[in-house]
């Protein structure tokens, strides 16, 4: 069954608006200023380096300083006055019969005086900047002036850019119009483009169905049971924390709110800490929230794995729940993602299925995969199900002949007989690949989970990774518990079908976005080659790990080079911390030695002086000598990263899919 069928009758019941306070004027219009990569924008103050400069001046110094600096200006200036007047009278440039010139000649005089104080203890005292913190306010609340009335500020039209659909769009003036409406409608209009039918169709949806329309297919305009984190959507951000005022943040990020977007996941990302950090709470769920949101916009797809246990959203989340293992579960999975090439579906699945201890075997076992499923396919019009797959790797006699008769009266025998021959000829060997294969698929061809994939006669519906090129949200929850192994399995294969499947995505509209909640069993070679395509795909995942030690140790570095944000949790391991570290490399810091030495200078009289000091105290004269230079260290230590991250924060380096770099960030996943 097709998905984009299935999809259309699994669907929800109608969703009002949220029906927390939501003013769409003021959330439209609020500023929304550019920022670094990681800044939440919605009401962001961008950094001021002079004001936070000023800011930093404490006021004791500053008004000592200003007072110090009025003194002596003071005395300068009436010293100044008479030893001026004396010199004036002196050279005899005074005129005492007229009283305008002696007036005038004082008031110059005065005048340059003045203004010498200002410019030099002025400057020297900040009164500049004493005003501004101290005076001018003072003064402002002081001065009594008549109010006004309040200029009524000019009404905003949120709905400008859809104005040209005609008088439709005054419908959705006079309707309760949530965040996701808004940008559901923005979108589609954008789509519409300069094609008349289209524009048409969308005047007709408005007029007819107002703030509901172009809606997605479950009909849902809101996440049920409400949100847990803060979203802005129109810039497809969501809130996990405030970057921490410390000297390890960049001044530009400090104090300010941290977020995610598509422009930084379309790196990927990386999170590592132990069980019970929030890694989950924290970080997947308020991403997987953001990106259901997104796709009930209209703007993004998201594919969600992780155990049936995790709190990764409630099922009514998503359009699509496969759960092996469950018979209530409504959808299955494809294990083949609908891939339109038998070869390429057939390596995917062998990869799948081998674990790491077996990937020397991987070559062999990806080409006897091949050379049963492609025959397969020709032969009956579909690729085969885990049984019957299962049963041609393991080389049963009566599926053979009966895959060579349709082969032959299909006319494709020719094509596929060197493959045929090839896999006879290894049957019943010890190095046959296919029966290792054939083993491994007998973890998946359990009663239990038969019916959650491809093929039989009780097949569930199934989910093909293809269909990425809609706003789809598919919730995938593994057995962890009850099938360990084939969790595994399936975790290794859902993510290589989704790097595959984002990758070969002709329409690219839609930012697609997958969040792996344990991705220990599903990182292989294949998997890091496949996340590196997708930042140029618009599309990144999100992977969760308790541990590097888990990967084989050539994975580490591999998979550190191809995400391009990393986090790091408290209570990491030291020698996790040591990645974390090398990635993100060293900074120059300025440090001073204070170094004292015996003091050795003076002649007879200070030589003489010192010795009876040390005769009476017991301790030698010293002079302190301070040095100041720039030395390399490391952003974080290992050391650090292990021991000194609080609970609830984390450390994150991002970068965009731009190239955008921002270093590691501390940050408050609470707030």
């Amino acid at each position: 069954m097709e998905l984009n069928d299935a999809r259309t009758q699994h669907t929800h019941p109608h969703l009002p608006p949220p029906r927390a306070p939501f003013h769409l004027p003021t959330w439209a219009t609020a500023p929304r200023p550019e920022a670094a990569p990681g800044i939440y924008r919605q009401h962001h103050t961008p950094h001021d380096p002079k004001a936070a400069e000023q800011a930093g001046t404490p006021a004791g110094p500053l008004l000592l300083r200003a007072a110090l600096n009025l003194a002596v200006g003071a005395f300068v200036y009436l010293e100044g006055v008479s030893l001026l007047q004396g010199l004036l009278t002196t050279l005899g440039l005074t005129a005492p019969n007229s009283f305008v010139i002696s007036l005038l000649i004082a008031a110059a005089v005065n005048a340059a005086l003045i203004i010498l104080v200002l410019m030099v203890f002025g400057r020297m005292g900040r009164w500049g900047e004493v005003w501004r913190r101290w005076i001018a306010p003072v003064l402002s609340r002081t001065v009594t002036e008549v109010p006004t009335e309040p200029e009524q500020a000019p009404a905003v039209d949120v709905w400008a850019e859809l104005r040209p659909a005609g008088d439709a769009v005054r419908r959705l003036e006079g309707e309760p119009v949530g965040d996701v409406d808004y940008v559901r409608l923005h979108q589609a209009w954008r789509t519409v483009g300069g094609d008349p039918v289209a524009w048409r169709e969308f005047a007709a949806q408005v007029a007819a169905r107002g703030a509901a329309a172009c809606a997605h297919p479950s009909e849902q305009r809101d996440l049920p049971g409400g949100r847990t984190a803060r979203h802005d959507l129109l810039v497809r951000q969501v809130r996990l924390g405030t970057a921490q005022d410390v000297p390890k943040n960049p001044v530009t990020h400090r104090n300010a709110g941290f977020a995610l977007d598509p422009r930084v996941l379309g790196t990927s990302l990386l999170a590592v800490g132990p069980a019970g950090t929030g890694k989950t709470a924290s970080l997947a769920r308020p991403v997987a929230e953001a990106l259901c949101l997104q796709a009930l916009a209209g703007a993004a797809c998201a594919v969600v794995v992780g155990a049936a246990d995790a709190d990764l959203g409630p099922d009514d989340w998503y359009d699509v729940v496969i759960a092996p293992g469950d018979p209530d579960a409504p959808y299955g999975l494809d294990l083949y993602g609908a891939a339109p090439h038998s070869d390429e579906a057939a390596a995917r699945l062998a990869d799948a299925l081998l674990p790491d201890e077996l990937a020397p075997r991987a070559e062999s076992a990806r080409a006897a995969m091949q050379q049963v499923v492609g025959p397969y396919r020709a032969a009956y019009g579909g690729y085969p199900g885990v049984r019957a797959l299962r049963a041609l790797l393991a080389g049963d006699a009566e599926g053979w002949a009966e895959l060579g008769e349709r082969l032959r009266k299909s006319g494709r025998w020719p094509e596929f007989e060197a493959d045929l021959q090839q896999r006879e000829r290894m049957h019943g060997r010890a190095d046959d690949p296919g029966a290792l294969l054939a083993d491994r698929l007998a973890l998946l061809d359990r009663p239990a989970l038969a019916a959650g994939f491809s093929g039989g006669p009780d097949a569930k519906p199934a989910f093909a990774m293809r269909a990425l090129e809609h706003p789809l949200r598919v919730r995938v929850k593994l057995p962890e518990r009850s099938h360990p192994e084939a969790a595994r399995i399936l975790s290794r294969l859902l993510l290589g079908q989704f790097t595959q499947a984002a990758a070969d995505r002709r329409d690219r509209e839609l930012f697609a976005g997958m969040v792996l909640d344990d991705a220990t069993a599903a990182v292989d070679a294949q998997a890091i080659r496949g996340v590196q395509r997708l930042r140029g795909a618009n599309a990144g995942v999100l992977l969760l790990l308790r541990t590097l030690s888990d990967l084989p140790e050539a994975l580490r570095a591999p998979l550190f080079g191809a995400v391009g944000n990393r986090m790091a949790f408290p209570g990491i391991a030291p020698w996790d911390g040591r990645l974390f570290s090398e990635a993100w490399g060293t900074h120059l810091v300025r440090e001073t030695a204070v170094t004292h030495v015996p003091d050795t200078s003076g002649g007879t009289v200070r030589r003489a002086g010192r010795l009876l000091r040390k005769a009476l105290s017991g301790t030698t004269a010293q002079t302190e000598s301070v040095t100041t230079r720039d030395v390399e260290r490391h952003r974080w230590s290992p050391s650090d990263l292990a021991h000194a991250l609080p609970s609830g924060h984390a450390v994150i380096s991002l970068t965009s899919v731009t190239g955008e770099q921002v270093p590691p960030l501390l940050v408050d996943l609470r707030h």
